[in-house]
């Protein structure tokens, strides 16, 4: 099918109106993206006319709202072409898929001395549960860096597995950079497991976890045009068997007595409590919607703006975008010399485009890139080359004040 841009943002409500007197540009979707009708109105159904707790209710409405939540585990498996439904696991996005997985299988598992094996490109989502481990286990941190123009060469990564590796933990595409890593090539060169971060690689790109041989791989609704507080991880089943769960509560039993616990099966086994029952309803209508407009269209088009905005960009010689990597997403960190990102970004917001300003939550790669702050443009399926135009027009605008 022809992907059909305009379209597309008149799914989006809010794409529509002004900010400071000017058409909205909206450029921070590494941090979050919009939502299309169909997730608002399916948010909206979920509690008007169709909400109750899920699962063990024998009344009407809980069992429609347990089939309309139930039924997003197999969209997500979809989406991802997972091998097996019962291995997503519903979470409240990718922080928490991380910290599953942390506390559920590293934990009880790794020793002191044990290492696990990070690149320097990782959002704090992918750092900090590992942090606890060194703190708390005496578990060895490594950390690979990725190359002067961002990019990430798999046997970069390799290299640094050792006898003690017990996990490596990657990002498949940067936050901050956009760089895409080969985390497929990364599973098929060794033995240890393999954890993806998701995030932004599942937004832009076919995600095909039949065959990227990684162990667990988690994505965040509210960058996937859905609501924020869902998301998923994929963990394979074999990896599911050696985890503890994570929480205890409601829904991940079978039975409760003074002397025991009977714990169900995964994915139940790691989903504890009420669950954010609408807002999982809402990120199977984004999926949805995603794969009926189909993730390779979305993935050329962003091609075209990525494309587009890297020659634009590479044309003002008083800007320098950090790791520009030839295989990357459409994310663009800059930097100007005499302007501090945060003015940058305050300009900008002025003349209506949103960019975000700051660390990304990403403060090792950034001290990799010797530079404290930056702007990122980060660019949706629902962005245009007139607004890369309009980028361009308010960077420029921007040198002029601080000429």
């Amino acid at each position: 099918m022809n992907f059909d841009v305009e379209k597309v943002r008149a799914d989006f409500p809010i794409l529509s109106r002004q900010v400071n007197g000017r058409p909205l540009v909206y450029l921070d979707n590494g941090a979050s993206a919009q939502k299309p009708r169909v997730v608002i109105d399916a948010i909206t159904r979920a509690y008007e006319a169709e909400y109750a707790n899920v699962h063990r209710g024998l009344h009407f409405l809980s069992n429609l709202a347990t089939e309309n939540y139930e039924r997003v585990r197999a969209i997500i498996a979809r989406f991802l072409n997972a091998p097996r439904e019962n291995e997503v696991i519903f979470t409240s996005g990718a922080t928490e898929g991380i910290n599953l997985v942390s506390y559920g299988w590293a934990a009880p598992r790794l020793q002191a001395g044990d290492e696990i094996v990070l690149s320097v490109l990782e959002h704090h989502a992918n750092i900090v549960p590992w942090h606890f481990l060194r703190e708390r286990q005496g578990v060895v941190l490594k950390w690979v860096e990725p190359e002067p123009d961002g990019s990430l060469p798999p046997e970069k990564v390799l290299a640094a597995v050792g006898p003690r590796t017990r996990l490596i933990a990657v990002t498949h595409m940067s936050n901050v950079t956009g760089t895409v890593v080969d985390v497929g090539a990364i599973a098929r060169g060794t033995s240890v497991p393999v954890l993806a971060d998701g995030s932004q690689a599942a937004v832009h790109m076919p995600v095909d976890l039949s065959a990227l041989g990684v162990d667990f791989y988690c994505i965040t609704g509210h960058k996937l045009y859905g609501p924020s507080g869902s998301g998923a991880i994929w963990i394979r089943a074999e990896r599911q068997a050696e985890m503890r769960p994570f929480m205890g509560g409601g829904d991940m039993i079978r039975t409760v007595t003074r002397e025991s616990i009977d714990y169900a099966d995964p994915p139940l086994r790691f989903e504890a409590g009420t669950p954010g029952i609408a807002n999982q309803i809402g990120l199977g209508a984004a999926l949805e919607y995603l794969m009926a407009l189909g993730m390779e269209n979305v993935a050329a088009h962003e091609r075209d703006l990525r494309d587009y905005a890297r020659d634009r960009l590479r044309s003002l010689n008083w800007l320098s975008v950090q790791g520009d990597a030839a295989d990357k997403g459409a994310i663009f960190s800059m930097t100007m010399q005499g302007a501090h990102a945060h003015d940058i970004s305050t300009i900008l917001d002025k003349r209506g485009i949103a960019v975000r300003a700051g660390t990304h939550c990403a403060m090792p790669l950034l001290d990799f890139f010797g530079v404290s702050a930056t702007a990122r443009a980060s660019f949706a399926m629902y962005n245009t080359r007139a607004e890369v135009d309009a980028l361009i027009d308010g960077l420029t605008f921007c040198r002029e004040l601080f000429a």
